[in-house]
């Protein structure tokens, strides 16, 4: 039975972030599953996909972008058949670690208070977005302004809070496989961080794209899809 892949978008990002990826994955026989990531909280929006993963029959490969690695590294390991992680520019959180935490671990990050705009809420938290202006040289340098510009003005903002909530205890990498993919020119989650959490998690294997921006998948569905598809055709061991 073929994998379902479970992608997992990240924040300042929606679903359709995937759309580029999700065709050659149908093409290889895979059902696919964008999730709605809440962009909440850490814990609360790793039992929302650990929800949807446990309605899926058979194998399961999630894949991640961004704020979205730490969250599917916080799913719950007995949710379902997961055979397979996919970071794609993404986060992948020791226990205890922070999204933020992290990206000042290296130098290379340019979202920081001066280019992200808070929105305060009624209920005490508070969102954040990327500021228009840096947006495309943040976030995806490497696409056109147009596509850059419609990317900024669909971008579903993440709480703070979730971006400074410590991660579980128990990463799902440290039991299950995982692959990384590495846009090289990322200004948003250093590469040399990403590089460090690869080997940090034994990656199966780590695809690193020269000149790729945080936005890696969308600029480059092509390698982000083969390394996908490698992961599900790869047993658990």
């Amino acid at each position: 039975m073929r994998p379902t892949i479970v992608l997992v978008h990240g924040a300042f990002a929606e679903s359709a972030s995937w759309d580029r990826v999700i065709d050659p994955l149908m093409e290889h026989g895979h059902a696919v599953v964008a999730a709605a990531n809440p962009l909440r909280g850490l814990a609360t929006d790793a039992a929302a996909v650990s929800d949807l993963v446990r309605t899926i029959d058979g194998p399961v490969v999630l894949v991640a972008h961004s704020y979205g690695g730490a969250v599917m590294s916080n799913v719950d390991p007995d949710a379902g058949d997961i055979v397979g992680l996919v970071y794609a520019n993404a986060f992948a959180p020791d226990a205890g670690e922070n999204c933020f935490q992290l990206a000042a671990m290296f130098p290379g990050s340019m979202l920081g208070e001066q280019t992200s705009r808070p929105v305060p809420r009624s209920d005490g938290t508070t969102d954040l977005y990327v500021a228009s202006e840096p947006f495309h040289e943040i976030f995806c340098a490497d696409l056109p302004a147009p596509r850059a510009a419609l990317m900024c003005a669909t971008q579903r903002p993440a709480t703070q809070e979730a971006l400074v909530e410590p991660s579980g205890e128990r990463p799902l990498w440290k039991r299950v496989p995982s692959w990384f993919l590495i846009g090289e020119q990322d200004h948003t989650i250093p590469a040399a961080l990403q590089h460090f959490m690869a080997e940090r998690a034994g990656a199966r294997r780590t695809v690193e794209i020269p000149g790729a921006s945080h936005a890696a998948a969308v600029s480059n569905p092509g390698p982000a899809a083969e390394l996908i598809l490698q992961a599900a055709a790869l047993p658990a061991v």
